[in-house]
């Protein structure tokens, strides 16, 4: 019989869990956030810990110290709704730590409760190192991100992230918060997804009351990320009249919740995100210039993935070994389908490489470990989006057409089949436009 603390927020999960371990013949506690498991540490020894990765209050990873520091540590399984958190869970934490994804059967409690290894299909893929625990990239500039996150992760400054969609905003901001060493958990929000009548809500808390469905107090993301980091992704999309709301917050560190008039302590370090270039914050009044230099006390241009194609090999292979963890498969990429992945400029950046990675697992046949790769990459917005690109004042009508059929042979990889009817013209028509242009060249 084991004694075991479950600490999960979930509570209808941590109910059907409960049962099944005590079925089994264990003792179980439950605490719903970190200072819930904090108390029940000050005076009882467990066997077992099974630990949400997410928690109300911060990440699981944050109790590990407190564990490590206990005379006799206990075996300790993360519990995770997401896949990916398996890599950093084995980057970051030593044998004693298993994981569960969720959703749980009771096989999986009874093999980690009884320390039985899960069957798994041998991997020939190998991890490639993480930086800061989840960021992949051996590029030059890769390593430049590296060295302003290390030199910006020794200060309180704010840090606002530049680039494009996908670019893996977010994970950076989680390397930010992983180098400062900061007590206090990782809080995101996203300023583009919430209405203009609930954003103040959202950042600065509400008391009870305060407004129709407002049945009781809410902390907002301010005072939840205490001694920690705010991550507010999409800050050019917060409507611009609630700015100067931000504006005195971040330069008095106090908030004020909606409904009170109280003024409540906040200590965070801010890290905002934008896909938005200089010019069009600049002349497009979606942010204010106060707010601007308030946020972006130390900029951050991340790469896109087609100026470190170096990368897109280490990011192809991460991705497909957390798939082939999940369903138990053993697909490996050939060197033809790397340099067809290198080939690529991959407009969607690092996002659209894992979708593409991910359909090819649904693609291919679980009893084999071919891969099967789409035939083509692009997606109709990355295509669209491009071809807008290519439409520039001063260009002759030739030159515009040539573009576009290069850009077309190289978005279906050389097939010029398929790049003839996606331009409506017929092949022949194709061929004497190519041998016009000074022959093939790298479609022939």
């Amino acid at each position: 019989m084991l004694s075991i603390l479950l600490v999960d927020d979930d509570q209808e999960f941590t109910k059907v869990a409960s049962h099944i371990m005590e079925f089994l013949g264990h003792t179980v506690d439950i605490a719903h956030d970190l200072k819930q498991a904090h108390e029940w540490l000050e005076n009882n020894s467990f066997d077992h810990v099974l630990l949400d990765f997410m928690l109300p209050d911060g990440s699981g990873l944050h109790l590990m110290d407190r564990l490590k520091q206990l005379s006799v540590m206990p075996k300790v399984t993360f519990i995770t709704g997401h896949p990916s958190v398996k890599s950093v869970v084995a980057e970051l934490c030593g044998p004693k730590v298993d994981y569960l994804i969720k959703p749980i059967q009771r096989e999986d409690l009874e093999r980690v409760l009884s320390g039985a290894k899960p069957k798994q299909i041998a991997s020939a893929i190998k991890m490639p190192p993480m930086h800061f625990g989840c960021l992949v990239g051996e590029s030059a500039p890769m390593q430049q991100l590296y060295s302003m996150i290390e030199r910006v992760a020794k200060t309180s400054a704010n840090v606002m992230l530049m680039g494009e969609s996908g670019v893996g905003k977010e994970v950076v901001a989680a390397a930010i918060h992983s180098a400062s060493g900061l007590k206090g958990p990782l809080v995101a929000t996203n300023c583009g997804g919430l209405s203009k009548e609930l954003i103040g809500s959202e950042l600065f808390g509400h008391e009870k009351g305060a407004f129709t469905g407002a049945i009781a107090q809410k902390t907002g993301v301010f005072e939840q990320a205490e001694n920690g980091t705010l991550f507010l992704d999409e800050v050019t999309e917060m409507p611009i009249d609630m700015q100067p709301t931000l504006l005195r917050v971040l330069e008095t560190k106090q908030v004020i919740r909606v409904g009170s008039t109280k003024e409540t302590a906040v200590n965070c370090r801010i890290v905002s995100a934008t896909n938005r270039s200089l010019q069009q914050i600049a002349e497009q009044n979606i942010l204010r210039e106060d707010i601007y230099f308030r946020l972006a006390v130390f900029p951050i241009e991340i790469p896109p993935l087609r100026q470190r194609t170096a990368d897109i090999s280490l990011l192809a292979k991460l991705f497909l070994l957390q798939f082939n963890n999940e369903n138990n498969t053993s697909y490996v990429l050939t060197a033809a389908q790397i340099k067809r992945l290198e080939a690529y400029d991959w407009p969607g950046n690092v996002r659209e490489l894992r979708h593409t990675i991910h359909r090819a697992v649904i693609m291919s046949d679980t009893k084999s470990s071919h891969l099967v790769l789409p035939e083509v990459f692009a997606s109709p917005f990355s295509f669209n989006k491009d071809k807008q690109q290519g439409l520039t004042a001063g260009k002759t009508i030739e030159e515009v057409e040539k573009e576009l059929i290069y850009l077309t042979l190289k978005k279906v990889d050389g097939n010029k089949t398929l790049a003839a009817e996606m331009l409506g013209i017929s092949a022949k028509t194709l061929y004497n436009r190519l041998h016009a242009y000074g022959g093939l060249g790298e479609f022939s």
